[in-house]
């Protein structure tokens, strides 16, 4: 396939950037010519792999973490439709995080993505799309890859976003969720799946999950497949910090599916809207790009992905 990759040069601490001369004439020997250019701010990404797409590029590679392989997959979309359907993602994981990475047991070997690169191997992946109000009120749509929730999860993703990642992305969104949960008060929201009744629910998280992993390695939907054709929803409930606290290891397993407070349920679209205004924030792909209303739609087989 023709290969263009899409790099963040600020990915892996900076050392993507530093490291690129090195880390390009690895990935030229396992697949010979490329195309390639860096980012620079956000949703630089979709731009750019947009105009790979249509410059007849079919294999666009995501060099970074969970949020420029967000914006490489909103880059293969254009009027609301898959430029080129056939067109295949690639990933070169160099991210802090690494949620979406973790569906597959993929790990950060360079090794390891170039064999997936050279391979002449793809499977259909389901894309989400997710439309909602923006932090200036209008409405917006998006794309996502892997995960899209909203509640304490999108709360915590303000948090992160705007702390020091130098730790790792692991304690860096700990340390956010610590601070998120002493100050989140859990909303009550109107939730409806598939078209059909509506219901009021108290929610700490909604995850709407194509992929499995969210908040850096929580096992939040441990039976979802991107390729299914359906959103596998988590919802949680009446659990506080102390449950963090005490029960992490089963929100990291994915035991709490077993939890009296989680209700899991699968469908192929989904609405949110929140009671009475109050302002309830969406997280998707690790970015908070607005606030309820919203509807998640997934596209089966929309494009396809290097395995």
């Amino acid at each position: 396939m023709k290969t263009f990759l899409v790099v963040n040069p600020r990915s892996a601490g900076g050392q993507t950037g530093k490291r690129w001369a090195e880390l390009s004439a690895q990935v030229g020997r396992a697949v010979g010519e490329f195309g390639q250019e860096f980012t620079a701010g956000a949703m630089d990404a979709a731009r750019i792999a947009r105009k790979a797409i249509h410059d007849g590029y079919d294999c666009i590679v995501a060099v970074g973490g969970d949020g420029t392989i967000n914006e490489v997959v909103n880059g293969f979309f254009e009027n609301g439709r898959a430029i080129n359907p056939n067109a295949a993602l690639g990933v070169i994981p160099r991210g802090t995080g690494g949620d979406f990475r973790r569906a597959f047991g993929w790990d950060l070997e360079l090794d390891s993505a170039l064999a997936r690169l050279r391979s002449d191997k793809t499977e259909p992946f389901d894309v989400g799309l997710v439309e909602y109000v923006n932090h200036e009120g209008k409405p917006e749509q998006r794309y996502f890859a892997n995960i899209a929730s909203l509640g304490v999860s999108a709360f915590v993703a303000n948090e992160v976003n705007a702390s020091n990642k130098t730790l790792g992305g692991n304690m860096a969104f700990v340390w956010g969720t610590v601070k998120g949960m002493f100050r989140f008060d859990p909303p009550t929201v109107k939730l409806r799946a598939d078209g059909g009744a509506q219901e009021t629910v108290p929610i700490n998280v909604v995850a709407v999950a194509n992929g499995r992993y969210f908040g850096s390695g929580m096992c939040v939907a441990p039976d979802a497949l991107t390729h299914d054709g359906l959103f596998d929803i988590t919802i949680w409930s009446g659990y506080g910090l102390k449950d963090f606290v005490f029960r992490s290891k089963g929100i990291y397993s994915g035991e709490h599916v077993t939890w009296k407070g989680t209700r899991r349920l699968r469908c192929r679209t989904f609405e949110a809207e929140s009671q009475e205004g109050q302002e309830v924030l969406i997280e998707v792909d690790g970015e908070v790009p607005g606030r309820l209303p919203v509807k998640m739609t997934v596209l089966p087989g929309a494009i396809r992905l290097k395995v």
